[in-house]
């Protein structure tokens, strides 16, 4: 097939070369305009940024108009509700065509713009400072930088300047290859460029294009030394032409500072960070607590490790829980420890007894009793190790696919033996009936860790003879004996994956009395992230160390959806060609293949399969001694920190001098790199040498033919190693890579070995010999291409279960934005009172139950019924609904007018008497069962006599209920994704119930929302003892599934002043007036005592 594919693609050409054909011709156009740019001054070349600024604004300025002239329109008093809603409507299609509009605009600037910002390039590389008449924008910059000086009416620009501690001079001018990835990433797609051909350079032009706009554009990085190091480094070239430049990782979350780093033209920083910024900004109680703008373009660096490997992990701002430190892990921890020990003596045995059978030629048994091992511990490294001897592993192949036939009809014979049966594929661990034996001690219950059969318990009790009460009382206690029991049964599973799944060192490391998780791609460790699902204090419990608590999600985004929010979003990386299917198919981006500037001069060898790690381990140490005395620079790449370690030993005793990169060592990852291409320099480095590790060579060691790069494993995914790879031969270097392979490695276990233990049997290879042709490294890359579609298929699923929380998100999210601004949310009090109603309405008025009608209306709603018990009956459903609703809000809106009438004389006490302290004060407001803080500006409400009370109260409102309401939707979705899981057992697809319940749960939420929140306004009032005080806003913090990492020295807002003391302004009652409470009783009898 892929010869075939090889001799079409020849034929008509493959898609990446169509793709970067059809951008040649703009390419040219670009170096045409460039090369008339150079008889410009320097103040004329500036001058074309104002220039096309103002022609974009010139294009979509009649849209703009209208958009003003429709929201002052909305804005009016006198504009009917009905109206409103046509109006925010048209105001939506308007802007959505801006951004049609702009994007065409763009298109005709492009050539003109990219070649402004290649010509700003070649200046800045061959002067030692620009010299511009100075701008208030000049003046600005030389207080705060040291490239821009000031002296009489002229602005001088350094070309040298310093870049997160390295100081730099401008040497790069835009290539043409470069020229081709700034067109893609401004078209939206991927630009899939080589290591060393200048990713940062490139979005230079679609960055400073963009900004134009005066939109903002995001450049989204890995972690925030490169958006730190990359905002300082590209800054200049932007600020020249007077647009603003800020990075968000140097500001502390929820700061005026990071607030200002959004409004800047571009904005560099963290994906972590820029998901959680959204997060928070949909937790804010204030306008001015919102630190971002609308989302409109976005260039991620590294898009497959933010949008592949780090979008699988939500995003989840939490808190705590009620009784979150309260779990059962400590409580059966030696249980599951007896339980492995147990599996460990047995499976011991078993090998035993298989090496002895197939010995004596029973492959029957023996092949049975491998199975058998294979299905109790797949990790045993005596297992592993007896699976590399000749034809073993054929055997355990020829095995299993017996038992599996038949849907795993046999396979009970397998496991019967087995106290557990492990399914490493699927990451799943099942409790056998032996096992739960051993757990259950002769003291307890033989069904302690057997889940009840709740749908059949329920129907003998609905059978039985006992009255309601006594069945409801025994239906509760199956519940609840059901409850108990599936938290005790989670908490074994997770137990005995903690124990048998997790290895310390290469999934998790130790430090610090914490369990850290290392990433699989980098290396990294993932400060502050969790496994969820008590997978995390499991771990905990399985290392002796504190067992942290379990928060309660508050809020949660995964960056898949995050980043599918913006207008357009564009990616760069050496490697999306392998992925290029997942991109497009959940983002809709499109991979494009950049071609490099100069040809790659790297020897990329075959792999060198070897039976055992030992064989494999021993010739990577003799590659390593020849290629020092060589005196090239080698790069060891690990999958794991323990390999690391263990490579790091052996070398130890070589006497070779080296270095080691992991996630222990992450601190001096600049240091080693910086030393990484001297001549014979040894670096072992975990995957993290694959993302953003530059090593410059010296002309000495590319005499001796470059770096080399030896891998000690194959990763699961092609694009790590090609990552790996990617570090030698940048811009025309020599190098060369090459991987070593055992069948002991993971990858080679789980998928790719059957074939090649074959090849290797019939070639009778011994000890220590090894298999290198081009064949086995394709067949390798199958094995890889499989690992990478199961991975495909978890992500996609997990995008999908999270795509039905973003449409809920969404739609509560909006209602929060409407309400924080205040520009919507007379419309959406007026929806919310008309959708109680149609509620209340429908619900009764088939059953024609006019009593409980009556007393639906007082108890949610405070009204009298409009129709009498004749009309309910005559009247159709939606008639009803129309009188009540127009009963309902017309006394909504006497009670709003009442309520600022009755709070302004003491509003307009505070502001005469104590305006100059206070800009905002906070009026309660009750119930009758809770009491909300109702925020206000005294001004406003002193100027409109207490208009603006109103719309405050529909904001905090608003905003208090649909939070409380919505933590709780969040954990009871987090409980019902966990609940469907069974459904599988029953032949049940868990997506289809997950959809189906989280629908209802979904309905369920905006019917108590709007119930809550038009009760509450309508029934509110101001207490008793009504009073006003001073506005004390504090935000609140919270804990973040990924921690923060905004630097060493944040900066620091300031001070707080010294806030005032609350005053307060009562009202006073008459003695014989009538209690304010609404007893009826005169005041001096009730509340005035």
């Amino acid at each position: 097939m892929a010869g075939l594919l090889g001799i079409l693609g020849k034929l008509f050409g493959n898609k990446y070369d169509k793709d970067v054909k059809e951008i040649t011709p703009l390419v040219d156009k670009i170096n045409e305009e460039f090369s008339k740019l150079s008889s410009l001054s320097n103040n004329e070349l500036r001058e074309k940024t104002t220039e096309f600024k103002k022609q974009i604004s010139d294009f979509i300025s009649e849209e703009k108009s209208k958009i003003e002239t429709l929201k002052e329109k909305s804005n009016l008093t006198e504009t009917k509700t009905e109206e409103k809603e046509e109006l925010y409507k048209e105001i939506d299609a308007l802007e959505k065509t801006v951004i049609d509009k702009i994007e065409k605009i763009l298109n005709t600037v492009l050539p003109q713009a990219f070649a402004v910002v290649k010509e700003t390039a070649k200046r800045f590389t061959e002067n030692e400072s620009i010299d511009v008449t100075a701008s208030k924008n000049d003046t600005e910059l030389a207080a705060t930088k040291d490239f821009v000086s000031i002296n009489g009416d002229t602005a001088t620009y350094q070309t040298t300047w310093d870049a997160a501690g390295t100081e730099i001079k401008w040497d790069m001018i835009h290539y043409d290859v470069q020229l081709i990835g700034g067109i893609v990433l401004h078209q939206g797609k991927i630009a899939e460029m080589q290591t060393g051909e200048g990713k940062t350079l490139s979005a230079t032009l679609p960055i400073y294009l963009n900004a134009l706009t005066g939109l903002g554009v995001h450049l989204v990085t890995v972690n925030n030394y490169l958006a730190k190091r990359d905002a300082l480094w590209m800054g200049p070239l932007f600020q020249f032409h007077g647009l603003s430049i800020d990075c968000i990782d140097n500001h502390q979350p929820n700061s005026d500072e990071r607030r200002k780093a959004y409004l800047s033209d571009i904005t560099y920083g963290t994906n972590n960070e820029f998901g959680f910024d959204y997060l928070r900004d949909n937790m804010a109680k204030r306008p001015e607590d919102l630190v971002q703008r609308k989302l409109h373009y976005s260039i991620v660096d590294e898009v497959d490790s933010v949008l592949i490997d780090d979008a699988r992990t939500p995003l989840i701002i939490s808190g705590p829980t009620p009784q979150g430190d309260k779990h059962e892990f400590n409580e059966y921890k030696h249980k599951v420890d007896q339980l492995v020990n147990a599996q460990r003596k047995f499976i011991t045995t078993v090998i035993s007894d298989a090496k002895k059978l197939l010995k004596e030629g029973d492959s029957e048994k023996g092949g049975l009793n491998l199975l058998r091992a294979f299905r109790g511990l797949p990790r045993n490294k005596a297992l592993i190790k007896f699976l590399s001897e000749d034809g073993v592993r054929a055997q355990l192949q020829k095995t299993e696919n017996y038992y599996m036939q038949d849907q795993n009809k046999e396979m009970h014979l397998v496991d019967e033996e087995l106290y557990f049966v492990i399914d490493e594929k699927s990451n799943s661990i099942e409790l056998t009936e032996k096992g739960l034996e051993l757990m259950t001690s002769s003291t307890e219950n033989k069904d302690f860790f057997i889940l009840p059969d709740v749908g059949g318990n329920i129907a003998e009790i609905d059978k039985s003879a006992q009255s309601d009460t006594e069945k409801a009382t025994a239906k509760d206690d199956v519940l609840r004996d059901f409850a108990i029991k599936s938290e005790r049964v989670h908490t074994i599973n997770q137990l005995l994956k903690a124990y048998t799944l997790f290895e310390k060192d290469v999934e998790y490391v130790v430090m610090d009395n914490k369990v850290k998780i290392v990433d699989e791609q980098t290396g990294r460790i993932m400060d502050g992230r969790r496994y969820s699902d008590g997978l995390h204090q499991a771990i905990e419990a399985k290392e002796s160390v504190k067992i942290e608590a379990a928060t309660q999600t508050y809020a949660t985004v995964t960056l898949q959806n995050y980043f599918r929010m913006y207008n357009k979003i564009a990616g760069m990386t050496g490697t999306a060609e392998t992925e290029a299917g997942e991109f497009w198919e959940i983002y809709k981006l499109d991979v494009v293949a950049i071609p490099t500037n100069r040809p790659i001069q790297r020897d990329d060898k075959d792999d060198l399969v070897y039976k055992t790690n030992r064989e494999k381990y021993n010739a990577v140490i003799e590659d390593i001694v020849t290629l020092t005395e060589q005196g090239r620079p080698i790069l060891v790449g690990t999958t794991s920190v323990e390999i690391s370690e263990l490579l790091s030993t052996i070398l130890r005793r070589r006497g070779i001098k080296h270095n080691v990169l992991n996630a222990k060592m992450h601190q001096r990852e600049a240091d080693i790199v910086a030393e990484a291409g001297n001549k014979s320099a040894v670096t072992i480095a975990t995957n993290m040498a694959g993302r953003g590790t530059d090593i410059k060579l010296s002309d000495e060691v590319k005499t001796a033919g470059g770096l080399a790069i030896i891998g000690t494993e194959r990763h699961d995914s092609r694009r790590v190693d090609r990552q790996l790879r990617g570090r030698a031969g940048r811009q025309g270097d020599p190098g060369s890579s090459q991987f070593y392979v055992s069948l002991e490695d993971k990858l080679m276990r789980l998928f790719g070995s059957e074939r090649i233990a074959k090849l290797m049997d019939r070639m009778g290879l011994e000890e220590g010999e090894v298999i290198q042709h081009s064949m086995v490294s394709k067949s390798i890359e199958r094995a890889q291409k499989k690992v990478e579609e199961n991975n495909f298929g978890t992500r996609k699923r997990l995008l999908e279960y999270d795509d039905v929380m973003n449409q809920q998100r969404e739609v509560i999210y909006k209602k929060r934005r409407h309400a924080l601004h205040g520009d919507r949310l007379s419309l959406d009090v007026s929806n919310m009172i008309y959708d109680t109603c149609e509620s209340i309405v429908e619900e009764l008025h088939e059953a024609k139950d006019y009593g409980t009608f009556k007393l639906d209306l007082i108890r949610l709603l405070a009204t009298e019924s409009p129709i009498n018990e004749t009309e309910f009956a005559d009247l159709s459903s939606q008639e009803i609904i129309e009188k009540v609703y127009e009963s309902c809000y017309s006394s909504y809106q006497n009670k709003s007018t009442s309520i600022a009438r009755q709070a302004y004389p003491v509003i307009k006490d505070v502001y005469e008497n104590q305006s100059a302290t206070y800009e905002n004060i906070v009026i309660p407001f009750t119930d009758g069962l809770k009491t909300l803080q109702v925020v206000t500006n005294l001004k406003e409400a002193h100027e409109s006599e207490g208009g603006n009370i109103a719309e405050a109260i529909e904001k905090s409102v608003t905003l208090a209920i649909i939070d409380d309401i919505w933590k709780e939707h969040l954990r009871e979705m987090d409980d019902l994704k966990q609940a469907v899981q069974t459904a599988s057992y029953e032949q049940k697809d868990p997506l289809l119930i997950y959809k189906f319940e989280s629908f209802n749960l979904f309905k369920a939420l905006i019917d108590k929302v709007n119930k809550d929140i038009v009760s509450f306004l309508i029934k509110a009032g101001l207490p008793t003892q009504s009073s006003v005080q001073e506005d004390k806003h504090r935000v609140e913090n919270h804990q973040t599934s990924r921690p923060e990492n905004t630097g060493n020295t944040p900066q620091q807002a300031g001070k707080p002043k010294p806030k005032a003391q609350p005053v307060r302004a009562e009202e006073k009652v008459e003695r014989n007036a009538p209690c304010p409470c609404g007893s009826g009783k005169k005041f001096k009898k009730c509340h005035g005592r």
